[in-house]
């Protein structure tokens, strides 16, 4: 019997949709595309399309109005954030991960209360105020409780005027009373990849443990959102199955929580399979997705979800990351590590006890450099949490495009603390001459706002947001 509250991937519709896509003529591109810059989303006959495009013309007023998206709903502003480790202990067994449970050559490690805060206090002094606490899918022995004391030894740790004001959260499917726990531990986002939506290639590659169960995994969002989680993100593993079935499934999922909750993700994530240790199916991706295909698809998800933030990780290469800015992406990492205890050890992701290879190993300082060179303002601003702009009230404000009233004045406030407190030379003299530029190109109320949170942090003053 059919559960009418999971979410349910409609086989059929996709592979029916990408049999009449597969060709696409120049009118119905654009036509297409011109809907889109309407900022309503697109459904998914028209997303399905657009994911056959490979005309350079064609493919160059794809990203253009990708970016004209981002920009018009976000600004030029992207948040950074950095993920922290805390555990790499799991009960599953995932072909293409190295924590799995089978991997002999991996160290187990669940770092102490006091370990999280050696880390948290490392990253605090490079500059960071936002983190994603990540831990394997099973605990040390007191179980989920774990997670909610490393949240609150996050919360507690501060380094000298330094703070971490944000934690999202990505662990294991949660029940809804743990949900409701999670909730009330003050977190932003809850974040969970069903990593392929292929029910056939999910069973393949998830070979033990409780991920084995697709439609636990896949009702997390439900369970969450009924708790009160009302920020959560989702996103897909791309090179476990096709790349367009994926894509098309979590339009679905999207539909799904849009129907059901009124509310759709904050976030859509877009890792693509990376080579991880222990894990022979890493090494040699099963459906791999091309750099063109994968700039595609970064694209048409910010035509087809508009108002979420897509979020860009360090399993990319410098260059990759910076070409993807324009194409839609809003948040990125920067100066990961992907081991428990990589911050406070300051080793360089050592094979023995990483999730997966990085592709971009620069620090906090120097990516924040290359954004501002590139001409975005590299934001650290979490006002809309602390706010309660989460859920259906942020998405009033996205979808129209009226949160960047809010992003980019808050974006570079948040940006002069960190050139104030944290910033090489070099990336201070960059930052504010990217100030100077972003405010001469201001309308004139996102200018006086602006100046007037910066006069403030030039005072001394922290944390200002409207």
């Amino acid at each position: 019997m059919v559960n009418d509250d999971l979410p349910q991937i409609d086989d059929a519709a996709i592979e029916q949709s990408l049999v009449a896509n597969r060709t696409v003529d120049a009118v119905r591109v654009r036509e297409i595309l011109s809907r889109a810059r309407e900022l309503k989303g697109l459904p998914a006959q028209d997303a399905c399309a657009l994911t056959q495009l490979s005309d350079p013309e064609l493919l160059a007023e794809l990203f253009a109005a990708a970016r004209f998206i981002k920009e018009t709903i976000y600004g030029r502003r992207l948040v950074l954030f950095a993920p922290l480790y805390v555990s790499n202990l799991c009960a599953n067994d995932c072909l293409y991960c190295a924590f799995r449970a089978r991997n002999t050559s991996l160290k187990r490690r669940a770092l102490s209360q006091g370990e999280i805060a050696a880390e948290v206090k490392m990253l605090v002094e490079q500059g960071h105020k936002r983190l994603l606490l990540v831990a394997g899918e099973s605990y040390p022995r007191e179980g989920f409780s774990y997670v909610l004391k490393a949240i609150e030894t996050i919360y507690a740790t501060r380094s000298g005027a330094g703070e971490i004001r944000r934690v999202n959260v990505n662990v294991a499917p949660l029940t809804v009373d743990e949900f409701a726990e999670l909730k009330n531990s003050g977190i932003g986002t809850y974040q969970l990849f069903q990593e392929t939506y292929h029910k056939a290639t999910y069973s393949h590659v998830h070979v033990l443990g409780k991920k084995r169960d697709y439609d636990w995994r896949i009702s997390a969002m439900d369970r969450a959102m009924q708790a009160g989680i009302d920020d959560v993100g989702i996103g897909v593993l791309f090179g476990l199955y096709n790349w367009r079935y994926e894509l098309l499934a979590l339009m679905q999922h999207i539909s799904h929580l849009e129907a059901r909750f009124g509310v759709g993700p904050h976030t859509i994530s877009v890792p693509r399979l990376e080579p991880a240790l222990g894990a022979d199916l890493a090494e040699q991706p099963p459906q791999p997705v091309s750099d063109i295909d994968f700039r595609k698809l970064v694209a048409i998800l910010r035509l087809s979800v508009p108002y979420t933030g897509i979020i860009m990780s360090t399993r990319e290469n410098a260059n990759i990351r910076r070409e993807t800015f324009a194409l839609g992406v809003s948040q990125i990492s920067a100066g990961s590590r992907t081991n428990p205890g990589g911050y406070a050890n300051d080793h360089d992701n050592p094979a023995d006890e990483s999730q997966f290879s990085l592709g971009d190993h620069r620090s906090l300082d120097e990516v924040v450099r290359d954004v501002a060179t590139l001409g975005y303002i590299p934001s650290f601003c979490t006002g809309c949490y602390r706010l309660g702009r989460t859920g259906q009230d942020f998405m009033d404000l996205a979808k129209p495009g009226d949160i960047k009233m809010h992003c980019d004045p808050n974006g570079l406030s948040t940006f002069q603390e960190y050139l104030d407190d944290y910033a090489s030379e070099e990336t201070r003299q960059v930052g504010l001459k990217l100030i100077t530029d972003v405010l001469t190109n201001m309308d004139p109320k996102s200018k006086a706002v602006s100046e007037k949170l910066l006069t403030r942090v030039r005072a001394g003053e922290r944390d200002v947001f409207v």
